[in-house]
């Protein structure tokens, strides 16, 4: 049923609500966007976006892994609601998800780019997606007319995917779009225009680039995603022969660009530190030409709707599946409560509603995104999504009752990383994390201890705290109803 904003638009003839543009990436780490402040990249689009809208100082994800991030965003629930709980499941495409409302109250809906839930979209009027993770070139994609493979590499392709729909549309519909990339998600193979960028020079480490786990949970130390240990040779720092499915010109680039640099390595013959430091340039300079190619994706869109007249009545939504470790804490890969995977990046512009150039350090989730796409777009939400709307603070409010605490549960044990089964609760300052498999907690001062090296669980100054968090955690856990397994069985 249309809302009375949508009926009221189409009696009238005239496209009053707004296009809604949703960018989505795999693995983008917020302190990896110059607008939030990286000191190790530059991304002159997104910080455009930006400059135009709303950034979220603080958002976050409920349970920071690819495929269980899209289910939680299209259904707006936790994953122990929408059933995708890790990455082997498959989504359960008849439950009820904004795209489909959207459809409802007279949307276009359109998803091109990373699917990777298995089944086929639901909710889509179009739909044209890569199967499964989807490679960095040369790419097989899905639609309703069946797989076709193309020639190139995988983010300009979707690029030019997404644009070919907007100019081919029906223009006298508002429309939702979701063009959701695979990068810069593992493997971190840089496109052709990219392969050299970052060349000569040295990216700044993190601190903790060398941490040893000794002040974490004690399974921190059996983990297997370390850049001292656990990159791959051929598949993550690019030594050996091309992949097989390149085709004789990207080989060609390829040893061009690789061949070279995997010689200087050998030569060097480094070791202990060195090699540690060698890992980390490859890594991070590979990731972040995946990034580079993102943002001139986001800077080809937005000119094409300024092109086509149509930026001042649409808003476009910058966000990714989860965060990312940049070498932080010696790690890549995701999956932790701590914060550089639990942050993701967050960026709306709203012509005309939302203030160019704002901020908000109010705490936000994916769990929100669907509520506030359809309250956008004036569409009533299902009763059962379980996020909040941000509207209000689009458009500047800051409302008096919003919440003060984040629920986090992540499922996916044993896992090729080694990362157990955990849950917990994020305040604006406070962090508490349970590790139900083990029995061990963690707790952390996120305003003196913003990078979590410090455990204040069981420290005597701090249990009055403790006491009050381990409330907070089982009161959200009870709000969103998560009785799944022994993480509520804990004494306070």
């Amino acid at each position: 049923m249309l809302t009375t904003l949508a009926a009221a638009a189409v009696l009238n003839g005239v496209q009053e609500r707004p296009n809604i543009i949703f960018i989505f990436t795999d693995d983008h780490a917020s302190h990896s966007i110059s607008a939030y402040g990286s000191n190790i990249n530059h991304t002159p689009h997104m910080d455009q976006l930006a400059a135009d809208g709303m950034l979220f100082e603080n958002a976050f994800v409920t349970n920071s892994i690819c495929a269980p991030s899209r289910a939680v965003v299209l259904s707006g629930k936790h994953s122990h609601f929408n059933g995708q709980r890790t990455n082997f499941e498959t989504f359960d495409g008849g439950q009820r998800t904004f795209p489909k409302i959207l459809q409802e109250s007279g949307y276009q809906t359109a998803i091109i780019g990373k699917w990777h839930l298995k089944s086929d979209p639901t909710g889509f009027d179009y739909f044209d997606v890569l199967i499964g993770q989807g490679p960095y070139y040369n790419p097989t994609f899905k639609s309703k007319d069946g797989n076709k493979r193309f020639t190139g590499y995988t983010t300009h392709i979707i690029t030019e995917k997404t644009l070919d729909w907007l100019k081919d549309r029906e223009s006298d519909q508002p429309f939702m779009l979701m063009m959701q990339h695979k990068a810069p998600h593992r493997q971190w193979r840089p496109g052709p225009d990219y392969i050299d960028l970052y060349e000569g020079e040295t990216i700044p480490e993190p601190v903790d680039l060398f941490d040893d786990w000794s002040t974490r949970v004690s399974v921190a130390k059996d983990n297997k995603m370390s850049i001292r240990e656990h990159l791959r040779p051929n598949y993550d720092l690019k030594i050996g022969e091309p992949p097989r499915n390149f085709n004789q010109e990207q080989k060609d680039l390829w040893l061009e660009h690789y061949g070279p640099r995997n010689a200087a390595f050998e030569a060097a013959n480094l070791q202990g530190d060195d090699l540690i430091r060698w890992k980390y340039q490859r890594y991070i300079k590979d990731y972040l030409r995946c990034i580079q190619s993102v943002d001139d994706s986001v800077g080809e869109l937005v000119g094409y709707l300024k092109e086509a007249g149509i930026d001042d009545n649409t808003i476009v939504i910058y966000n990714s599946d989860q965060g990312f470790y940049l070498g932080d804490y010696g790690w890549y890969d995701k999956r932790w409560m701590y914060e550089p995977s639990m942050r993701t990046p967050l960026i709306v512009k709203w012509p005309g509603v939302t203030e160019p150039g704002s901020r908000t350090e109010l705490m936000a989730q994916n769990l929100d995104l669907a509520q506030t796409m359809l309250d956008m777009a004036g569409a009533d939400a299902d009763p059962g999504m379980q996020g909040v709307s941000l509207v209000p603070v689009l458009k500047g409010e800051e409302p008096g009752d919003w919440r003060n605490a984040l629920y986090y549960h992540y499922y996916e044990s044993p896992s090729e990383h080694g990362v157990p089964f955990h849950c917990g609760v994020r305040t604006d300052r406070f962090k508490l994390i349970f590790y139900y498999e083990i029995g061990e907690w963690e707790m952390f001062d996120l305003k003196n201890d913003p990078r979590e090296n410090n455990d204040l669980y069981d420290k005597a100054e701090w249990l009055s705290i403790q006491t009050r968090l381990k409330r907070l955690l089982r009161s959200v856990q009870k709000q969103y109803g998560d009785t799944t397994g022994p993480q509520t069985n804990f004494t306070i």
